[in-house]
């Protein structure tokens, strides 16, 4: 009776869900009170909410969890979005991303066609994942230095946001957690796993996806007819150009090349330090918060030596400041997403479908195809996609004998598909930040980045079956 239940309610709240966002309703609203709604019917059902702090009564936990997301929000990926958006906002207070946009801008004069840039962006993004796995801070970074980019070459601002939303996909690095604990659970080391089998899937399922996106962003701009302009779209919504308003003057091609590095330098300085770590056999890195801070204070001292007006330049620094504050929207959009799925956690849902993974017997083929399924309703459902793969890492060797196949012929399916779905979601904070951050709705985006990413699972699917 109660996975009844848990099912009528998950299905009503997906409608309520995907109908609010057709009427372009507030969805940071929305997504609180689902679920809100979720855990008190949780409640009422008598699960288990769990909750980091105790409560004097149950009904109150609701109410806890909530504050628990906060919490961790605000300490931790929100930390991360506010650091970078009150950067973004500095860097064009003092002129730097208007240099910067300017000379990639210029370099790219000798492209014929806009479109020619998509599949070499989408590839460039996925590398950069390498250093930021996350792909959600992955796309606050490239929000504040690509997109203008992007947006003054004359490319649509859909285009822009759906390569910005699939930038971290399934780039195949020893690094990355997921593949740490695929290989342990594997019996095999992680270099082993990766350029053996992973590598093996990914590399071609990546470059053909880049083609993919080539035509349908291209096909989706003709459909959708002309687009504004990156000018009308900062003046639209009320986006102040601080570049344009600078009246110091950046002198000299020397000082002008350092500003134009100032808003790549979180980057540049990630990319450095992995570099640095792979050569020293070092797999720690530095933070995104650590970098993010390192790069101000350098445009701080940058800044100091160039204006020579140290309480101008003091007075300044409180752009940075300001634009955190501009970025709390960002930051409870995710919270009000992570309720929701907390919510759909505490009925029960997802345990119910990862129960259900564990009977699931049958021939190599049906298998892999079956479990991809499973990954894509709950990564869609929960805009999730590392989280899905940690919790069936336990059922893949099992479940791979009880089919008679190899486990990395179930494991490499699983994992590319909940990385590459996660960009289908539209609760997930990737899709969540592109939107609010380019004045899009979900749904837009979901539709540009829909064809290229189920393609991209179609291909890897068959890719599997032929070489693994």
């Amino acid at each position: 009776m109660s996975q009844t239940i848990a099912i009528i309610l998950t299905l009503l709240s997906v409608g309520i869900l995907v109908y609010m966002l057709s009427k372009k309703m507030d969805i940071k609203i929305v997504l609180f009170a689902l679920g809100l709604l979720l855990l008190y019917c949780a409640v009422f059902m008598g699960n288990k909410v769990t909750v980091l702090q105790p409560v004097s009564s149950q009904f109150l936990k609701p109410i806890q969890v909530m504050i628990d997301q906060f919490t961790t929000t605000l300490s931790q990926a929100g930390f991360v979005i506010l650091l970078l958006a009150g950067y973004s906002a500095y860097m064009s207070h003092i002129g730097a991303n208007d240099i910067t946009v300017t000379g990639l801008t210029s370099s790219m004069k000798g492209i014929k066609s806009v479109y020619l840039l998509v599949p070499i962006v989408f590839l460039m993004d996925n590398i950069l994942s390498l250093v930021v796995p996350s792909a959600s801070n992955l796309a606050i970074i490239l929000l504040a230095t690509l997109y203008p980019v992007l947006r003054s070459t004359g490319m649509s601002r859909l285009t822009s946001a759906a390569l910005i939303a699939t930038s971290a996909t399934i780039i195949p690095t020893p690094l990355g957690s997921d593949n740490v604990a695929m290989a342990n659970a594997l019996h095999m080391s992680t270099t082993q796993y990766v350029f053996n089998y992973h590598a093996l899937i990914s590399i071609p399922t990546l470059l053909l996806m880049a083609l993919v996106q080539y035509f349908w962003q291209k096909h989706e701009d003709k459909k959708d007819g002309p687009e504004i302009s990156y000018e009308q779209e900062l003046k639209e919504y009320g986006i102040e150009d601080e570049s344009a308003k600078t009246t110091k003057a950046i002198n000299g091609k020397f000082m002008r090349f350092i500003y134009g590095v100032l808003p790549l330098m979180p980057i540049i300085i990630l990319i450095v330090n992995f570099i640095f770590n792979i050569a020293q056999g070092n797999d720690s890195t530095m933070s995104v918060q650590a970098v993010t801070l390192i790069s101000w204070i350098i445009a701080i001292i940058i800044e100091l030596i160039n204006c020579r007006d140290a309480k101008q330049v003091l007075k300044d620094t409180n752009v940075f400041i300001k634009g955190m504050g501009n970025a709390m929207g960002i930051v409870v959009l995710l919270i009000a997403a992570q309720t929701y799925v907390q919510g759909l956690n505490a009925i029960g849902i997802m345990s119910m479908i990862q129960n259900a993974m564990l009977h699931v017997k049958g021939a190599g083929i049906l298998l892999p195809l079956i479990m991809v399924a499973f990954t894509a309703v709950i990564v869609i459902l929960s805009g999730s996609g590392i989280a899905l793969i940690f919790a069936m890492i336990p059922l893949i060797v099992p479940l791979a004998k009880s089919a008679g196949i190899a486990p990395q012929q179930l494991s490499v399916p699983i994992q590319l598909a909940g990385n590459l779905l996660r960009a289908v979601s539209p609760v997930a904070a990737v899709v969540l930040i592109v939107s609010e951050a380019t004045h899009v709705e979900p749904g837009q985006i979901i539709k540009r980045t829909t064809v290229p990413m189920i393609s991209g699972v179609v291909i890897m699917l068959i890719l599997s079956f032929i070489l693994l």
